[in-house]
């Protein structure tokens, strides 16, 4: 498969803060190289809500890890060494270690996970906070940038 290099650099001309962006084309790049074990869904419940779904039977809680750090999503599954050595006619059923990373959007945070019937599940929920959302500026006329100077000089006046 052809590897494929972006140029950002007209990007950064114009643009402030899109490095990050940068940083996630190359790990999905790299990420491409990830094998398919185990293998998951990622739903979209609502406009903010997500839910990864990911098959790990054989797993016990105890082996599966899942943390966040820099909105990258970490699951590892480590299955522990059993001491009896058991003779399969045919294994068809992977017991492998794995480690599956996604890359999160700004404010989408983990806020639960569970294990039921083989599948893990991991609740996600976009949260943007209120400073980023947009807002309405109103305008008003120079006369009024006048009359609230005067107004803010006549309450020093009156302070002192």
């Amino acid at each position: 498969m052809p590897t494929i290099d972006f140029d950002l650099s007209p990007l950064y001309r114009s643009a402030i803060g899109f490095d990050r962006v940068a940083h996630m084309l190359r790990n999905i790049s790299s990420g491409a190289n990830q094998n398919a074990y185990p293998p998951y869904n990622i739903e979209l419940l609502d406009e903010n809500d997500y839910r990864i779904s990911m098959a790990v039977a054989g797993f016990s809680e105890h082996e599966l890890d899942i943390e966040t750090r820099e909105n990258v999503l970490v699951i590892q599954g480590k299955k522990s060494q059993t001491e009896t050595e058991r003779q399969y006619l045919y294994q068809g059923i992977a017991e492998r270690n794995f480690e599956r990373r996604f890359e999160l959007a700004d404010y989408v945070k983990v806020t639960g996970a569970t294990i039921s019937n083989g599948l893990l599940h991991i609740e996600l929920k976009r949260e943007i906070p209120e400073a980023t959302k947009p807002r309405k500026i109103t305008l008003s006329s120079g006369d009024m940038l006048v009359k609230e100077k005067e107004k803010k000089k006549q309450e020093k006046l009156t302070a002192a």
